[in-house]
């Protein structure tokens, strides 16, 4: 979505007003108009024009994509053209209005159309700071992520009235001009409704009965619903709304057979894999709060120990800091945040986005004010983070000391976010009242998925005298385990906690891995045992490669071995200084031709005997971490979807196409998708998914997981 412009999207069945609401409504805001429909329209006269055969869908596909076809957005007097030729009453004649349904339930043309329609609908509204678009799917495939998306309806009689009217045959009271309507706009409606969804309105969009409204009830009724987002041209506006984005494509998918596991994963209760313990299972209680309100000192009362640094000047905490707690014999994970700060550059701007990534991963969120200032701009901002967060709230007013500063307290109603309780973090005051109101909303177990609780676990892979305890020796400062020139030095794991970029590590030397374990005996076979366990309890791997060597099947049976177990990834070659500009050159060729299917994993260039940098590895490793981590919405997930289907729909196979219906991350650590299908989704069609994924949301130094689940209508929905 464009900053600082709004889209609206209205959708409905033939003679529904769709067409006069969207122009008039475009013009109140001063906007611009995208008649999608009309591209099917101009595509049905360019065929029969030129004698292409309507039901010949290649042809028609080909004609619509090679099409000059150009759209004019001004409301008060759209055009559309193709070339130079400008087209206007003939696209809607009698003739194109009764054709025009088998080009639009051609796939083929809808996927080209409809990639077309989205960007023609972003240009308009980055230049006229809104755009009205209106057409089939424009609130569910097209641009499920407009700000405001309406269906328009009416009764049959109503839209066979109004067509006529259009055209200038008659009343529908004549039995001739009815018969002609009927198969003019319930026909239509009829075969468009086979690959569209406009006769009922899914979750998130406002339907409006039109039959009985004149039309201009029905811009007011449309303009007090786009007041009502709070996002009109020129005001502060979110992106799109996520959770209307996700119901909309949810209710499409009520209408399929789904399991008690499809209905487990849609609800967000099936547990993530991979997640030790302590993060499986306890809820994550976020503290936020503007700069110097006290927060650190509130989490070190509700600890019972002193933990978060405290002093008395704003900005001591940065990073958001993850800590064991627990209140009347509940346990929880309590995140300290720096203070939150709108409009803001620099580090603190860093700080501000810490902070929020806390509240998004939170299950519930702790507000902490300072009830001795009041109640400030910035916490008013960050009072609708917290609102568009859906999570619940409990506020804080912190730095109460006596019963007066409890009357300062009360002026705290005034958020909106419930009753603030006065707690004094210093001295304990009010504190125990507080975490009671925490447990009540807090939830036993926690949905969101906080990061690991201690040090990072990385561990040091690669194949024998490869330079894995050299590397451990150098990132230490000190000879930590034994280094010889024999392969095979290092038998058992050893772990090792070491700071390295201000931040705590465990890192697991490894013995290297042999390509046929089965094949040794004694202490080499159970080195090998020990190294995979060490593997399945990381988080991380670094895989060191020999850069002086080609790369090697051993190798990449190694790094196979990594991603298998859905570890994060970073590559780092050793020995680089070793290394002349011919192997230099080749080194590369074979990296772009071997490790290909690896090309998201960091790469970093060291030496661990000269300490070349090795100080690279610390970004490399957080990189991938995040993206380990990284979880997409659920509505911005299905919104990329629907437009990578609508561009590239899945090829046909035995004359019937694959839909894609809903998607979900299933989990993170690693990310793990699950897509509902009508039908098998191809390995080739996955990979490419996976691809456009990489593209859109990065995922660097993570695999990623693709799942399909087929899934048929319910009986009796056909």
């Amino acid at each position: 979505m464009i900053e600082n412009s709004l889209i609206v999207a209205i959708d409905g069945p033939s003679g529904s007003g769709k067409s006069t609401v969207s122009r008039r409504l475009a013009a109140e805001l001063g906007g611009g108009y995208v008649d999608t429909g009309s591209m099917y329209r101009v595509v049905t006269w360019y065929c029969l024009r030129e004698g292409i055969d309507l039901d010949d869908r290649f042809a028609v596909a080909r004609a619509a994509s090679e099409l000059d076809l150009r759209l004019c957005t001004d409301p008060e007097a759209p055009a559309v053209a193709v070339g130079e030729t400008i087209l206007g009453d003939e696209i809607r004649s009698e003739e194109i209005s009764s054709q025009v349904s088998r080009v639009a339930t051609n796939l083929d043309v809808r996927a080209v159309l409809q990639q077309r329609q989205r960007e023609i609908i972003s240009q308009t509204a980055k230049r006229h700071g809104s755009c009205v678009a209106e057409g089939r799917d424009i609130t569910t495939v097209v641009y499920p992520d407009a700000d405001v998306r309406i269906l328009l309806t009416a009764s049959e009689e109503a839209r066979m009235a109004r067509r006529a009217k259009e055209l200038n045959i008659g009343e529908v009271s004549d039995a001739d001009v009815a018969q002609r309507m009927q198969d003019q706009v319930l026909r239509r409606d009829r075969d468009d409704a086979t690959v569209s969804q406009f006769l009922t309105a899914p979750d998130g969009v406002t339907t409006i009965d039109t039959s009985e409204m004149g039309i201009d009830e029905v811009v007011a009724a449309v303009l007090s619903l786009t007041e009502a987002t709070g996002a009109l041209p020129g005001e502060d506006a979110d992106a799109y709304d996520d959770d209307t984005v996700e119901a909309a494509w949810r209710s499409g998918l009520e209408e399929y057979e789904l399991d008690e596991d499809d209905r487990a994963l849609l609800d967000g209760e099936i547990p993530t894999e991979h997640e030790g313990e302590v993060r499986r299972t306890l809820p994550v209680l976020a503290v936020v709060g503007r700069p110097n309100v006290g927060k650190s000192t509130l989490v070190n009362r509700i600890l019972g120990r002193r933990e978060a640094v405290v002093e008395d000047v704003p900005g001591v905490t940065r990073d958001r800091v993850l800590y064991p707690a627990d209140w009347a014999g509940r346990d929880f994970m309590l995140v300290d945040t720096g203070g939150w700060e709108g409009r803001v550059q620099g580090i603190s701007y860093r700080i501000a986005e810490q902070a929020e990534i806390a509240v998004e991963m939170a299950d519930a969120i702790l507000f902490v004010v300072d009830a001795t200032v009041g109640v400030t701009e910035t916490d008013q901002q960050l009072v609708k983070v917290l609102r568009r967060s859906g999570k619940p709230v409990v506020v804080a007013a912190n730095k109460v000391d006596d019963e007066r500063g409890e009357l300062e307290a009360a002026a705290l109603w005034n958020l909106g976010l419930g009753e603030p309780y006065p707690v004094s973090g210093l001295h304990g005051r009010g504190s125990g009242d507080l975490l009671d109101a925490v447990m009540a909303v807090l939830p036993k177990e926690g949905k969101a998925l906080a990061p690991y609780a201690g040090p990072r676990r990385v561990a040091l892979i690669g194949r024998p005298n490869v330079g894995k305890s050299s590397l451990l020796n150098r990132l230490a400062g000190e000879n930590r385990v034994v280094v010889d020139s024999t392969a095979g030095t290092t038998r058992d794991p050893v772990d090792e906690k070491i700071e390295l970029g201000g931040k705590e590590w465990i890192f697991v030397d490894t013995a290297g891995i042999r390509r046929r374990i089965h094949n040794h005996q004694g202490a080499e076979f159970y080195a090998s045992l020990r190294t995979q366990s060490a593997l399945e309890k990381a988080e991380v791997a670094i895989v060191l490669l020999e850069a002086s060597e080609p790369i090697s099947s051993q190798d990449l049976k190694i790094i196979d071995t990594v991603v298998e177990s859905g570890r994060a990834l970073v590559l780092a070659f050793n020995k680089w200084d070793l290394i002349d500009e011919e192997r230099h050159k080749q080194l590369e060729y074979e990296i772009a031709t071997d490790l290909a299917h690896v090309a998201w994993a960091p790469r970093v260039n060291i030496s661990a005997e000269t300490g070349r940098a090795v100080n690279k590895l610390v970004p490399a490793l957080e990189t991938a971490l995040e993206s380990w981590d990284a979880r997409i919405p659920t509505g911005r997930l299905n919104a990329f979807l629907g437009t990578l289907v609508a561009a590239h729909p899945h090829p046909l196979r035995g004359g019937k196409q694959p839909r894609i219906l809903f998607a979900t991350q299933a989990r993170s650590r690693p990310p793990r998708f699950v897509v509902f299908a009508t039908g098998f989704l191809e390995h080739g069609y996955r990979r490419f998914i996976e691809r456009r994924l990489r593209e859109d949301f990065q995922f660097p130094g993570t695999p990623i997981e693709i799942g399909v689940r087929i899934r048929e209508k319910r009986k009796g929905r056909r």
